[in-house]
């Protein structure tokens, strides 16, 4: 569907929300359908559940289940270990953590085992030097044998057991992973080592420097560097990933989680925390959105490491809220299987490693506290008293975030001034990521996902238009400046051109891309409101030209004039979310933008989000600040509203309730 645009002269749009109600302690809940998934038992009935579902989908001898969905790049045959490897590791949690009640239900993945590792078996898993998948997966079935040993491996023979250990070994000596993937051949070679079978010293060295490099503070992991050397790939991975398999590798070695990564863990906890909504919504962004409940994993993985800064009770009911969150909104279908997507069934988040059996990663992070055992504290612990909800802002210095939590709507909103996913090579055409690109994601909306929203960002985004209004995309992000409510970053933009671009294309390709300024953004916070700036500069001289610059240079330069466009928040059309764009400085055009099909947060694929948008009625001269009041909130009341001065050094924003932030500006640049 193409874009409907209906110029307006106030920017305001309303879409559905739901409405939180406020107990008698003054706790955000949607409903008091989560207090089953505050005790054990409840969180073992809905694992159960999930596990009944899928026994409908296992093959004849029980090695694949393949869960109705899309394939993935890494073929059929690998989608069905997938399947099984996910929910083995799911029903080895519940297990483990009955100390071994229910022991039966390991059976149908005994036999599946048996059939995977059997090289002369129909079934026989793909070998790790087959399928670069089968690490992961072999990851999680070496986690679910060790925490199983007693009901599982143990009563293996011993063909079985050597078959197993050979189909695991392909990993040793094998390299090249860059992420959290070196803690999958850490945990599998660790598992190897418990059993008697090989691994590889060398192995887990490398894989130890790698680990340690990508760690950048306050309990954060980059997931992978690019190949300029940044930092900067943060998203839910850090929690996911990065926290919970040195434990589980603990686990399997049997001994306590090394000091560091314990020290790691604390401090992570209350930045995952800032994530999620009282009521539990956690902000959509970053990659493998369909994992959603995992986004607890890292607060389980404190308490049973024992160093959550949380009191007993409160990773409970945290867990309880946002699970039941999901649930409410469709994260399981009718059959009671998993779906791709964020809240119902969407395939705009998948990536092209996703399989429908890809979300069962998120059951069993998400309800990893089911290896605590009954009598633990954080199931026995009265209800937390909980504080009254309140507004608060917070920087999170080592992604390079803002966030900003509302008591009154329970949205949280996230200012992405650091993180950028950026993995791309030198010389090809690249797009925006819509999960790391965007100036700003939230518990509330998402990024645009259909086609048309990818190659021509809107929502949450800062462009320069060319002469035929196309869009500029964001590249690498370089941080600027961060305090506890002002971001500032800066990136080379260019322009994505495909078959429908008016500008030209080079003989032969498709795609090419256009080289452009340095544009600059900057955010600053106040409550459900972000005054935005933003302003361009000709591109420095770096004085080392990095190889991905250097064949960059064959791009064709875009000579500009350029109009400068802010993309308010996509609400859902049509309900309470208010998302409004109010100029400041400078962007004295105002449109509505309509698309259709491309929000996993909408009612249906086929409800249309808008977004209101500004730009600047004529080009902006290098160094000239534009401005917009910014604001997404789910109730009605009045705007905060602003206005920007220069000063000596600087940009000063003052809020219309008296709050006064200063933004730094360099030489030549102002209003």
């Amino acid at each position: 569907m193409s874009d409907v645009r209906l110029e307006n002269e106030s920017v305001l749009h309303n879409a559905r929300v739901m409405e939180p109600r406020v107990t008698d302690n003054g706790v955000r809940t949607e409903t008091d359908d989560d207090r089953p998934l505050r005790t054990r038992a409840g969180l073992d009935r809905l694992a159960k559940r999930m596990l009944d579902a899928v026994a409908a989908h296992t093959s004849p001898g029980g090695a694949h289940i393949l869960v109705p969905g899309p394939a993935s790049a890494s073929g059929r045959r690998s989608d069905g270990l997938e399947g099984f490897a996910r929910t083995f590791l799911l029903a080895a949690v519940r297990v483990r953590g009955a100390d071994g009640a229910g022991a039966e239900s390991l059976a149908p993945f005994a036999r599946g085992l048996r059939a995977g590792v059997d090289p002369a078996s129909a079934e026989r898993w793909p070998t790790i030097a087959e399928r670069r998948q089968a690490v992961v997966e072999a990851a999680s079935v070496a986690i679910a044998l060790s925490e199983t040993r007693p009901w599982l491996w143990d009563l293996l023979d011993d063909g079985d057991r050597a078959r197993t250990v050979d189909w695991l070994a392909g990993i040793i000596g094998t390299s090249g992973y860059t992420n959290n993937w070196t803690w999958f051949q850490t945990v599998i070679e660790t598992f190897l080592r418990s059993v008697g079978g090989p691994w590889s010293a060398a192995d887990l060295d490398r894989n130890r420097e790698i680990q340690e490099s990508l760690y950048v503070g306050e309990g954060w992991y980059s997931d992978g560097a690019s190949p300029a050397g940044t930092r900067q790939s943060f998203d839910y991975y850090a929690g996911w990933a990065w926290h919970v398999y040195p434990l589980l590798a603990a686990r399997i070695a049997g001994v306590e989680l090394a000091d560091e990564h314990r020290d790691r863990l604390r401090a992570f906890v209350p930045e995952a925390m800032a994530l999620i909504s009282p009521d539990g919504r956690p902000v959509l962004q970053g990659r493998s959105a369909t994992y959603r409940f995992a986004v607890l994993a890292p607060l389980w993985t404190a308490v049973i490491a024992g160093v959550s800064p949380l009191a007993p009770g409160v990773t409970r009911t945290v867990a309880a809220r946002t699970i039941g969150s999901f649930l409410q909104r469709g994260a399981l279908d009718d059959s009671g299987l998993l779906t791709i997507g964020w809240h119902g069934r969407f395939a705009g988040v998948r990536q092209p490693y996703t399989s429908g059996g890809s979300p069962y990663w998120s059951a069993s992070k998400g309800l990893l506290g089911l290896l605590l055992p009954d009598g633990h504290a954080e199931w026995t612990a009265s209800e937390p008293v909980e504080p009254e909800p309140r507004d608060e802002v917070r920087a999170l210095v080592a992604p390079g975030w803002i966030v900003s939590r509302t008591a009154d709507d329970g949205i949280v909103r996230l200012y992405n001034h650091g993180s950028d996913g950026w993995r791309h090579t030198a010389g090809g055409a690249r797009a925006d990521n819509p999960f790391y690109h965007r100036v700003a994601y939230s518990n509330a909306t998402s990024p645009e996902l259909s086609r048309r929203s990818i190659a021509e960002p809107v929502e949450c985004h800062v462009a320069l238009l060319d002469e035929h209004g196309a869009p500029s995309h964001r590249d690498a992000i370089e941080r600027v400046h961060l305090s506890d409510r002002v971001a500032v970053s800066r990136s080379r933009v260019h322009w994505f051109d495909g078959p429908d671009s008016a500008a030209p294309l080079d003989a032969a390709l498709a795609v090419s891309q256009r080289g452009g300024p340095e544009l600059t953004v900057a955010s600053v916070v106040n409550g459900p409101s972000e005054v935005r700036l933003a302003w361009w500069l000709p591109p420095r001289e770096a004085e080392q030209p990095s190889a991905i610059a250097d064949l960059d240079a064959a791009w064709r330069a875009e000579p500009g004039p350029w109009r400068i466009r802010f993309g308010g928040w996509a609400v859902p059309e049509g309900g309470d979310l208010q998302s409004a764009l109010d100029d400041v400085s400078g962007l004295e055009s105002a449109e509505t933008v309509r698309r259709s099909g491309g929000s996993p947060v909408a009612a249906s694929t086929t409800e249309a989000t808008v977004t209101p948008v500004r730009t600047s009625r004529d080009p902006v001269p290098p160094g000239r600040v534009v401005a917009a009041v910014v604001t997404l909130t789910g109730s009605v009341g009045d705007a905060v509203g602003a206005r920007c001065e220069a000063v000596d050094g600087g940009i000063r924003v003052r809020w219309s309730d008296g709050r006064i932030e200063t933004v730094p500006v360099p030489d030549g640049v102002s209003l």
